[in-house]
């Protein structure tokens, strides 16, 4: 199997990276795309000369070709790489907001799929949501499958208004959980420990309740209400969440983020 990755950042390189490690695909059998001249993926193994900075009719040679780039940048992509497709390749995306119906129009391929990575796949603990046009067979879809479970775990959606939904929750999620971690160690130093102190006492906590959660088969209110016994702190301080209407604002972000994804494809 030969793979072209279209763009060399994050995802980019993860995809090289994960696909290498796992040893899916060999180091040779990898190609890069990109608009600046970079040996950065040498770093991967991937042959210097499997580098290229210019479309050219070799991109049909590929089996998957992985569009890898930033949407905006989309329009530009698509009109230098068009004309060396074949309809037999596969096209699988992870650009934000870009829909299957856009890609087939502006690529003229009909082998699709679209997937919402997010950002620990870089450490292979990511979330990935993905769908595929129906000229995709179930043999190609497990193969994408296996490809995209190199980097974490993944979830095959029929309807492909779930992808934007997966960018405002597990695309966008990990800059929540940053931010409600930021906001926790900022409580920590407010009431006495120093910067460290309480990066460690936030950090494990995270850590072990995620990991206790996977652990049983309960629910997370039932985790609540183990932590959370009758007037006492726990109990406190979700009282004040209740207040501030706190998970409304979470579900109103949320929102706010899903809507910024199909802005961003329309």
């Amino acid at each position: 199997m030969k793979v072209l990755i279209v763009g060399y950042g994050n995802m980019g390189k993860t995809y090289a990276n994960s696909f290498i490690s796992s040893r899916f695909i060999k180091p040779e059998d990898i190609h890069v795309l990109v608009r600046n001249n970079t040996l950065a993926a040498i770093e991967s193994g991937i042959p210097e000369m499997n580098i290229s900075t210019k479309a050219s009719d070799n991109i049909g040679e590929f089996d998957i070709v992985i569009l890898a780039v930033k949407p905006q940048d989309f329009a530009v992509l698509a009109q230098s790489i068009k004309p060396f497709l074949r309809d037999s390749q596969i096209i699988f995306s992870v650009m934000a907001g870009i829909t299957l119906s856009k890609l087939a129009t502006q690529l003229s391929c009909s082998k699709i799929v679209r997937s919402m990575p997010n950002i620990p796949t870089q450490i292979g603990m990511g979330m990935t949501v993905f769908t595929a046009s129906a000229n995709v067979d179930r043999k190609e879809l497990f193969i994408i499958q296996n490809l995209i479970n190199t980097t974490g775990k993944s979830v095959y959606v029929e309807n492909e208004k779930l992808i934007d939904a997966a960018t405002a929750i597990s695309g966008s999620g990990p800059a929540y959980v940053f931010y409600f971690m930021q906001s926790m160690i900022n409580a920590a130093v407010e009431l006495g420990f120093n910067e460290s102190e309480a990066e460690l006492l936030v950090n494990q906590t995270f850590m072990g309740s995620v990991a206790i959660q996977n652990s049983y088969s309960l629910s997370n209110n039932e985790w609540i209400k183990k932590v959370a016994s009758k007037g006492g702190t726990t109990e406190r301080a979700l009282q004040v969440f209740e207040k501030g209407s706190l998970e409304k604002t979470i579900i109103e972000a949320v929102k706010a983020a899903n809507d910024r994804a199909l802005e961003l494809g329309s």
